[in-house]
């Protein structure tokens, strides 16, 4: 780990789950690294969100990603395609959150570029212990492009 400046962590939770997005909002709140947590609830507002466009024209861009795979509208895989292959996003980790753990959805995942996935805990206990590992791992350990 090196010495930097203490930065805020910009996290993107695409997410149609109320309960689901609190879990993460209570979990994001207890973990030790400064974060601000946006949310959007399908894929057209997360790429509206994740190219500037309309009401999100003064959006900042993640550091990290946390894409649900059950989404109305345009589907998970849908999303993460559109990004891995968007030049000025691609780079960002997406990180997968899924209740799912068929093995045809982590290996489409994968095979669309997924950084990480992660089968959803169903204890708000272990769901914060994931939540806490993703954003240690990815905000402290990792080396992210600027």
């Amino acid at each position: 780990m090196s010495d930097q400046k203490v930065q805020t962590i910009e996290i993107l939770l695409i997410e149609d789950n109320p309960t689901d997005i609190f879990l993460t909002e209570e979990a994001l709140a207890k973990t030790k690294i400064v974060n601000h947590l946006q949310v959007v609830g399908n894929g057209i507002e997360a790429l509206l969100f994740l190219r500037k466009q309309g009401e999100y024209a003064n959006a900042k861009l993640p550091t990290l990603i946390l894409l649900d795979l059950n989404l109305p509208i345009k589907r998970g895989c849908e999303i993460l395609a559109e990004i891995k292959g968007d030049e000025n996003l691609k780079h960002i980790p997406v990180i997968v959150l899924s209740t799912s753990s068929q093995e045809l959805d982590i290996s489409r995942a994968y095979g669309l570029n997924a950084n990480c996935y992660v089968v959803k805990p169903l204890s708000f206990h272990k769901f914060r212990d994931v939540l806490q590992a993703i954003e240690t791992f990815w905000c402290t350990v990792a080396t992210l492009p600027t």
